[in-house]
């Protein structure tokens, strides 16, 4: 029985699971199994082309490929999937279980000039089609230089290293992996594109049959007489056909030329069990280095740390030590002989600058932290399906509007704590609800435009804009607002110090403290950029990335270490008569967001060399500069809540009068 749940479903599956005591076992994650009996049909599915060259999707009926009987219809998609650019339409292509069979589709009209520039274009650029069967994407394997490299979908066409004629793909050879499934009575949970789905013990025997495990492609190109296949009719049958290897076979891509496409399938049975059917897609290539690379930063990263903040803690230990063992005459003598952070007592809480807007960037990066953690907790304990597409992204939003009530109510109370009232309360609020969404909407906006005018899938419709406008308006803002009245109403941190009217004279320096902030975050940095380049990867070439459980320790290493630069760099200011120390804890560890935008022109420069032309390279490093800003939020609010933590503990630890 399959059951259709709306998407929040899928987020309140794991409290079905704990209350269902009649399963013998559940499977997390992955989509509803489907079994199919013999000669059931099977409807495969394509997705928007893809290529790692310009990154720019486009819908698969933009090229003279065949349309399905009764037109082109669009599949339900979520959120995420939108945001990605996915555009999954239904397909031609249609297998009966167990049937192999090679099928003729249809013959294309003559190709006129726009066709054949467009399929030259596209074949050069190395797009792929991107095909699913029962939410499988389909799989081809290649060798180079003996090498076995596994990809994700197919190319539109070929080109010969001579660069001369461009050959189109007409014919493919599918491979449908199946295993036969018994009906054991043990109870499914799923968290799918299908909703939540169970199998009981009532419903085994129509369980029964066949469940899809793999499905793999290989492509050809075939050149057939277009006066002969014509008269075929589609989904006849014919003869087993072999792919040529003489590019005289293969179908060129020219004016006039009639295209002829067929397929055929071979059902292999499999002992690959549909809970494990996702592994040959999620298997990382060099996943050795890749455990010891990570293994060995966060090893090295969390010894220099401790080191540092062991060493700092016995430092500040020893100065409250001996102050507190001297006598009041002492104290009041040696009061007027103070040096370092203790002459800074009458100004380590005056207001800083720009006020308003530090307290706005930090709701905004507890806001933005929240989001990515607990959706890494979340992907991590398996809850994110990579057979759920769009998903993530659909997670992650809606994390963040829910989260609008945590930035309100920081800011508010940041606020509060620095001025000492509540007033102006809904304006501090206002801002953090609009800072990094306005932020975002202007970057989106720019690429946008980039993508409307190539005609790509990966524009967002402006009926997408309107729905995450009336998403945020509707439900992030009244948050935001109701955080920031419930920071009024909490209880006011007070400074353990009065402040003086006069602030004092900040000694001059040898070098600017800039210059020591924006080095500190080279530290939070060698604790990440091993993990950004597999995201970087997963995210501009196409590669599945699945390793949550090594993102959140990264993530937990990440947040101990820009506490302690933050906590360190602030000592280090005050001990030399800085008590502008607010804006200086924040970028401490928010200048991490520095060196990983500088990675990411890095990578593009040095590992992105097959992207092609000023309009991928603009859509690249508009989406990493709204990471790095995101990132600088929430690094620099650790950073800085941290350190003003501790800067109120250690004055409030000394008395001083």
């Amino acid at each position: 029985m399959e059951l259709r749940k709306p998407f929040f479903c899928s987020w309140a599956f794991p409290f079905v699971v704990v209350f269902v005591q009649v399963t013998n076992g559940f499977y997390l994650p992955g989509s509803y199994m489907h079994t199919y009996s013999n000669k059931d049909p099977i409807l495969a599915k394509v997705n928007s082309l893809t290529s790692i060259e310009t990154e720019l999707p486009f819908s698969y009926y933009s090229l003279p490929y065949c349309p399905p009987v009764g037109g082109i219809k669009k599949s339900a998609e979520n959120l995420g999937e939108l945001l990605m650019g996915d555009q999954i339409d239904n397909s031609p292509y249609r297998f009966r279980m167990n049937v192999n069979e090679t099928v003729y589709l249809c013959t294309a009209s003559p190709l006129n000039e726009h066709e054949v520039k467009l399929l030259k274009q596209r074949t050069r650029d190395l797009y792929q089609v991107n095909m699913i069967l029962d939410n499988l994407p389909v799989m081809r394997f290649t060798n180079q230089n003996g090498v076995k490299i596994q990809w994700t979908g197919f190319p539109v066409g070929y080109t010969p290293p001579d660069g001369g004629a461009d050959y189109i793909i007409n014919h493919l050879k599918f491979t449908v992996l199946v295993h036969e499934y018994e009906g054991s009575g043990v109870q499914i949970v799923g968290t799918g594109e299908e909703g939540l789905g169970v199998i009981s013990e009532s419903d085994k025997k129509k369980a029964s049959g066949y469940e899809i495990v793999g499905f793999q492609v290989v492509p050809c190109s075939i050149k057939y007489d277009p006066e002969v296949m014509a008269k075929h009719k589609m989904y006849d049958t014919l003869s087993p056909i072999n792919c040529p290897t003489e590019l005289e076979k293969y179908q060129v891509i020219r004016e006039q030329e009639r295209i002829s496409f067929t397929y055929e399938v071979e059902f292999v049975k499999s002992n690959i069990r549909w809970p494990s059917r996702w592994d040959a897609y999620l298997k990382m290539e060099g996943s050795r280095v890749h455990w010891f690379s990570i293994l060995n930063s966060l090893m090295v990263i969390s010894f220099l740390a401790g080191i540092v903040f062991v060493i700092f803690l016995r430092t500040v230990r020893r100065d409250l030590t001996r102050y507190e063992e001297l006598d009041k005459e002492t104290q009041a003598q040696m009061n007027e002989e103070l040096s370092g952070w203790k002459l800074v007592v009458g100004d380590v809480f005056r207001e800083p600058y720009c006020s308003k807007l530090l307290c706005v960037m930090v709701g905004d990066g507890v806001q933005i932290l929240g989001m990515g953690g607990v959706t890494i907790v979340f992907a991590a304990l398996g809850f994110m399906s990579p057979a759920s597409r769009g998903m993530l992204l659909t997670g992650m939003i809606l994390l963040y509007l829910i989260l609008g009530i945590a930035a309100g109510y920081v800011s508010v109370r940041v606020w509060r704590t620095i001025k000492g009232t509540a007033e102006g309360w809904r304006s501090i609020s206002w801002l953090a609800a609009c800072f990094f969404p306005g932020i975002a909407f202007i970057i989106l906006t720019v690429l946008n435009f980039i993508l409307w005018s190539s005609n790509s899938t990966g524009a967002i419709p402006i009926s997408l804009y309107f729905e995450l406008f009336f998403l945020w308006f509707c439900i992030s803002v009244p948050l935001t607002l109701i955080g920031g009245f419930m920071g009024t109403k909490a209880q006011p941190i007070e400074y353990p110090v009065r402040t003086n009217q006069i602030p004092r004279e900040i000694p001059a320096r040898k070098y600017p403290s800039w210059l020591l902030v924006l080095g500190a975050g080279t530290l939070p940095f060698g604790t990440l950029f091993i993990e950004l380049f597999f995201i970087l990867s997963s995210i501009w070439l196409g590669r599945f990335y699945y390793v949550f459980g090594f993102l959140l320790v990264v993530l937990l290493l990440l947040i101990i270490v820009c506490a302690e630069v933050s906590v360190v760099l602030t000592y280090m200011h005050l001990c030399v008569e800085d008590w502008q120390w607010w804006w200086k804890a924040f970028f401490a560890s928010g200048s991490v967001a520095l060196y990983v935008f500088l990675y990411s022109i890095n990578y593009l420069v040095f590992d992105l060399q097959s992207l092609s032309g000023p309009v991928s390279a603009t859509l690249y490093l508009g989406y990493s500069l709204l990471m790095a800003i995101a990132i600088m939020l929430s690094t620099g609010t650790i950073g800085f809540l941290m350190s003003f933590y501790f800067v109120h503990y250690l004055f409030s630890s000394v008395k001083i009068d």
